[in-house]
């Protein structure tokens, strides 16, 4: 008789926008939709096998700071912190931290007046760098939109980008 062979179940979980969350779960895969202007980041750390995923939209939370208190992955400054925060809570390690972003298109600004996607993206480059890390890999800008996910069991990171039909791997 052949030995059993074990099923591998994906666990899927959606990140809305300004939202977050992190994982020791390897099953768990993460996904998020509409990042237009806003960036989607992802960390993983493939010694500790934790994950995490944010969906931000604004680059500075002292825009508004009730806000900033009730919903804190809005913003890159207070999101990015919590993202790093909770992937140390549950072992990860600083240094091994891959750093994957998406997102921060034109959209919708065609004139360029708000940069927001830019503004996102000059944000979290600084919020990394504060914490003594730079992204890894990324794929910003243009004027689509993307939907990002993160395979938290072996760190994988997808693309699926408006206008091609074949995801990209980052």
């Amino acid at each position: 008789m052949p030995a059993p062979t074990l099923a591998v179940f994906e666990k899927p979980m959606t990140i809305g926008i300004a939202d977050l969350s992190v994982t020791n779960n390897p099953s768990v895969v993460f996904t998020t939709f509409s990042l237009g202007s806003c960036l989607g980041v992802t960390i993983h750390d493939p010694v500790a096998m934790v994950g995490g995923m944010l969906h931000f939209m604004l680059p500075d939370s002292t825009i508004n700071k009730d806000k900033a208190q009730s919903k804190p992955a809005m913003f890159a400054d207070t999101g990015t912190n919590l993202l790093i925060q909770h992937a140390l809570k549950l072992g990860a390690n600083k240094e091994q931290l891959r750093v994957c972003v998406a997102g921060g298109s034109q959209i919708m600004d065609s004139q360029g007046f708000f940069n927001i996607g830019k503004r996102n993206y000059i944000a979290l480059v600084m919020q990394l760098s504060n914490q003594g890390m730079s992204i890894d890999v990324e794929d910003v800008g243009g004027s689509g939109n993307r939907t990002m996910s993160l395979r938290v069991g072996d760190g994988q990171v997808k693309l699926k980008i408006s206008g091609k039909s074949t995801p990209v791997i980052l």
